[in-house]
């Protein structure tokens, strides 16, 4: 199909004709150009909920751990000296 949008290429690596083999096997008669667009774009929301799952994962163990540790009133204060000196004596 004719478009004015500007074409990739790529290289079908072992890898990828795999996906596009088995992508053809759930969506018979679907182009080999559709196939490649829906496994880019399934890949895109796949990391994009991954991240979501991580930060919801950091979240929920900030949550969980928030107050269990007690550091001293000046803890920060000696950290933030040995970061100025540059050194950890």
């Amino acid at each position: 199909m004719a478009t004015l949008l500007p074409r990739i290429q790529v290289t079908p690596t072992p890898e990828l004709v795999a996906a596009i083999e088995a992508e053809q096997r759930r969506r018979p008669g679907a182009s080999r150009s559709e196939i490649v667009v829906g496994l880019a774009l399934r890949g895109l929301a796949g990391a994009d909920g991954d991240a979501q799952t991580r930060r919801e994962a950091r979240r929920r163990a900030l949550a969980e751990t928030r107050g269990l540790l007690d550091y001293p009133a000046d803890y920060l204060t000696g950290l933030r000296r040995d970061w100025d000196r540059g050194d950890n004596a």
